[in-house]
């Protein structure tokens, strides 16, 4: 299956994946592949995962980020003073 990260905690190591039919399970940081492991600004990635577990109480297993690029910081420029802000 495949999904979008929603979200996920670094410090308490837990998260929800948005799949693709539109339910959000619940992954652990456990539950990634070796070398997949979340990073932080990982929200809105791609990934594909295993789906373990009954429909009422369902997780995502085996959770891999499809592309292994991590996503870019934006910069807003300020039209006013012409800085940078980061």
């Amino acid at each position: 299956m495949q999904g979008t990260m929603l979200w996920f905690n670094l410090e308490k190591g837990h998260g929800f994946i948005d799949t693709e039919e539109g339910e959000r399970l619940y992954v652990a940081l456990a539950d990634f592949l070796p070398d997949h492991e979340p990073q932080p600004r990982c929200k809105g990635r791609e990934v594909s995962f295993h789906r373990q577990g009954d429909d009422g109480d369902s997780r995502a297993v085996d959770v891999a980020f499809v592309s292994r690029e991590q996503p870019q910081r934006a910069r807003l420029h300020s039209p006013r003073n012409g800085r940078t802000h980061y």
